[in-house]
């Protein structure tokens, strides 16, 4: 069963966070990845967030681009830790979908990685590390 679930806000950004599946490959923690948009799809960004738990995941990673709204409305509906992953955008580098993650409101936490390459890879190492924790 998978613990971690990526939830992304379209297929075209399975490439750009490569790096978080190739880290929970080589650590061999499985993962399901889903495509949902917090604005083409809110109905389904919030089934997912209010019944993740009961599934048996343990640790959501969002990756968004542009307004990037889908870590934080996982996060409104979810007691599990939401990790955000900003996606580059082309039109303002992903500053864009940085700013959009990091300014949660109080109450409505989502760990914030950075934009680029090194986002996926760092989210997916951060969950490992929530992940390890729980084993104890």
């Amino acid at each position: 069963m998978a613990r971690v679930a990526v939830v992304l806000g379209s297929k075209s950004d399975v490439p750009k966070i490569k790096g978080c599946f190739s880290v929970l490959n080589e650590a061999r923690e499985k993962y399901e990845v889903f495509i949902f948009s917090a604005h083409r799809t809110p109905d389904k960004v919030r089934e997912f967030a209010k019944t993740a738990k009961n599934k048996g995941y343990k640790v959501i990673i969002a990756a968004a681009g542009g307004s990037a709204a889908l870590p934080g409305v996982i996060a409104a509906y979810t007691s599990l830790p939401v990790i955000g992953v900003p996606i580059k955008t082309s039109t303002f580098k992903g500053i864009d979908s940085l700013l959009s993650i990091v300014q949660m409101p109080k109450g409505v936490p989502v760990a914030t990685m950075p934009v680029g390459k090194a986002g996926g890879h760092n989210a997916a190492l951060l969950a490992l590390r929530i992940l390890s924790l729980l084993a104890r």
